[in-house]
């Protein structure tokens, strides 16, 4: 009994721990009223009616949205690779990834800073050349401490460190799902979209083109019809969702009024838990592992249920005795439970080394969400405390049967 159970508990808690890695809410504070715009804006080449709007926006869209500032927050970004080039002793240049984006992005997301502070809506305006380091850059480049005035060279150019961002990873990453599913490493270098334009700096994403685009321009170029920006905005509450989609739409039907749009207007509002499922953040594998694995716990308690009832009903002269002295039912059915939640205290024991392994064999896949699963305090208690309550359930039908023994039946057979 203590295997089955074990074996079910461990198979059960190794499955939902990944699973619920998966599916965490990265802005449980906000992410009801933190959303993703989507705009149709290609052309008709390939196009179906009824079909998804593209994940990503023109830059021409996202400029002209956030101008007109319709939420309460909204923040415009992409992502590159740059090269730091560091000026203490021998210390070679090294790759960086990169997240350029406009101010918003650090109270919206609720980014938290060690030191200084974001840039503002101005240094957009200027395309300063100012950053916001993470703490793992600032103690590789700075040996930590407050950098704040310091200057780092990116790319050949100088630019003013502002900030220094505490540790701050939101799992999954759900502004930019394109690295490892959503699972990639911590952003740790911050600049000003308009700073990176300006001077042109490397792009790292998804780029979508259609028609022609101007040389001089380039893909990335404002009037370029290239969807290739990620965009995100802040509403007050979720009820403003429905006034910011018809704002969407009109933006959409001048858009076709203008030329630029030539599909029929096709608007999505997602906010993040509706966009992480409509990525399919959370493969479709896990959860049927999940789901599998929760039928063989169950499948496991009918086992340990059915040897319950042969373990009590083996005692049935010992618990006639006791009925025939006096011992009232429910001393029988407390006794039967005390005993099943021993067994199940025992299985979950087992089951939490088996969990545990499980778990490691999920860290070897070379999946993004790998590194996460991992065994905390809350994966350790629900362990113990699903064994303690699976084991209490398969036992409630044998501790009655136990109840119902006669006395009198039993004594005639002593």
């Amino acid at each position: 009994m203590v295997v089955a159970i074990g074996v079910g508990i461990g198979a059960a808690m190794t499955t939902l721990t990944v699973f619920m890695v998966l599916t965490n809410d990265p802005l449980p504070d906000r992410s009801e009223r933190v959303f993703h715009p989507r705009l149709d804006s290609q052309d008709m080449s390939g196009y179906a009616p009824g079909g998804e709007p593209h994940d990503l926006l023109t830059r021409l869209d996202a400029e002209q949205l956030l101008r007109e500032k319709r939420g309460v927050r909204q923040a415009m970004m992409y992502a590159g690779f740059s090269v730091i080039e560091l000026d203490q002793g021998d210390d070679m240049p090294f790759r960086q990834r990169i997240r350029y984006t406009s101010s918003d992005f650090f109270p919206m997301f609720g980014v938290p800073l060690q030191h200084g502070q974001p840039w503002s809506a101005a240094d957009d305006e200027a395309r300063a050349r100012v950053v916001v380091i993470g703490a793992d850059l600032n103690q590789r480049v700075f040996n930590g401490g407050n950098s704040v005035g310091k200057l780092l060279r990116i790319n050949g150019e100088q630019f003013r460190v502002i900030g220094v961002a505490a540790p701050w990873h939101p799992q999954p990453t759900f502004y930019d799902l394109n690295r490892e599913g959503g699972f990639a490493e911590a952003d740790q270098l911050f600049l000003p979209f308009s700073t990176s334009r300006a001077l042109r700096m490397g792009f790292a994403g998804n780029l979508d083109c259609w028609g022609e685009v101007d040389k001089e321009e380039g893909q990335l170029g404002l009037n370029s019809s290239c969807a290739w920006v990620q965009y995100w905005v802040e509403l007050a509450s979720a009820q403003d969702a429905a006034d910011f989609r018809a704002y969407l739409e009109n933006h959409s039907s001048q858009q076709r009024q203008n030329g630029r749009y030539q599909r029929p207007v096709n608007v999505r509002l997602d906010n993040i838990p509706q966009w992480l499922d409509y990525k399919r953040v959370v493969p479709s594998d896990v959860r049927l592992q999940t789901w599998l694995a929760f039928g063989f716990l169950f499948i496991c308690l009918l086992n340990t249920t059915g040897l319950l009832l042969a373990k009590f009903l083996r005692r049935a002269p010992e618990i006639g005795l006791r009925r025939a002295l006096g011992a009232p039912r429910s001393a029988v059915f407390q006794q039967c439970l005390v005993e099943a939640g021993l067994i199940g205290i025992a299985g979950g024991a087992f089951g939490l080394l088996l969990a545990w392994c499980g778990l490691w064999l999920v860290r070897q896949q070379a999946v993004g969400y790998a590194a996460l699963a991992g065994m905390e305090a809350g994966t350790l208690f629900g362990t113990f405390l699903l064994a303690l309550v699976a084991s209490l359930a398969a036992a409630a039908f044998p501790a009655w049967r136990a109840c119902l023994v006669a006395p009198a039946s039993q004594l005639k057979s002593l």
